[in-house]
């Protein structure tokens, strides 16, 4: 439950690749030089950058005491816009991928008890999570659904833990039943859920009417881009630059900065890694992104300027 390091860029070895299921495959990543790779805590994930161009994000999912070994298990989306594809096609043992990270957006948060649910590959960021509530001896269960048993990977890693885990195929048993999970809401235990959209929707609806706030926390694989048929201009100071930046509205404000030759650090540009998070010092933004808990956003002290705009017409940033 320790911080990760800084995050740093490297260029990593595919040192070992297994096919977990028919469309899920692990990766194994080391450094070409032997060295050891900096500490990750449960919950981060690591860019890998594309010999396509695109930069994806993975969740972290081996042993944060192995320094000298990265895992990631990525699932071959079936409307893969490039890169899952590119990694189960392309990115064989003996391949070198380019990286950035550790970067931690779902840290595992101190608890008394712990519940876990995981649907799909969302299973991915729950395996270190568990490993360090076992060996805290913090109590736990996981709950982890898929479309079939053959699907659900890691299952013979999970098979140790016996009953605390509870493997739920949906086509022998239908959906989660995440009221009958989480019917009574228990003092000091966090829930930890990581999945599809359909999933998370649900389990925040309703830990949101029973549960006390903050008790949930929630990983998502993408953010709720924001519909801009009805966007206005908006106008953005830049403190540092001393340059103010009319941002159209049909722009992301990280496009304008771009455009206007600011040097932004950005990735994803779809409001899931963390990477354009910028300080406002003026004006309310209206958040986008999946990367800001809800007290962050109250804030309004930062934002990612990659999917987020502003409630009203003009912004003042730390740039």
């Amino acid at each position: 439950m320790t911080a990760s390091d800084p995050e740093v860029d490297l260029d990593l070895v595919v040192s070992n690749r297994r096919m977990l299921t028919a469309d899920i495959v692990a990766l194994e990543l080391t450094s070409e030089t032997g060295a050891a790779l900096p500490f990750w805590a449960p919950g981060a994930h690591v860019e890998m950058k594309l010999g396509n161009g695109l930069a994806r994000q993975y969740s972290l999912c081996g042993d944060p005491a192995d320094r000298h070994c990265w895992t990631v298990a990525v699932l071959r989306e079936p409307n893969s816009r490039g890169g899952s594809d590119y990694i189960h096609d392309k990115l064989d043992t003996g391949a070198t991928v380019a990286c950035r990270g550790p970067r931690n957006n779902f840290p595992l948060e101190p608890a008394g008890a712990y519940k876990f649910v995981a649907g799909g590959i969302g299973i991915t960021p729950m395996l270190p999570m568990i490993a360090a509530a076992e060996a805290s001896e913090v109590p736990w269960t996981l709950l982890y659904g898929g479309r079939s048993l053959d699907s659900m990977a890691f299952r013979d890693e999970l098979a140790r833990y016996g009953d605390k885990v509870r493997m739920h195929p949906q086509d022998t048993g239908g959906l989660l039943d995440l009221a009958a999970e989480l019917a009574v809401p228990e003092p000091d235990v966090a829930v930890y859920c990581c999945g599809p959209e359909p999933l998370l929707a649900a389990i925040e609806g309703h830990c949101e009417t029973y549960w006390p706030t903050g008790a949930l926390h929630v990983e998502r694989f993408r953010a709720d881009l924001p519909d801009l048929s009805g966007a206005r201009a908006i106008e953005v100071e830049l403190a540092q630059s001393g340059i103010t930046v009319i941002v159209p509205a049909d722009k992301s404000i990280l496009d304008a900065l771009l455009e206007a030759g600011i040097d932004v650090d950005a990735s994803c540009e779809e409001g899931t890694c963390g990477t354009c998070e910028v300080v406002v010092l003026e004006g309310t933004p209206e958040h986008h992104d999946v990367v800001l808990t809800e007290s962050e956003r109250a804030g309004g002290d930062c934002m990612m300027v990659c999917v987020s705009r502003a409630q009203g017409s003009c912004l003042k940033l730390d740039l």
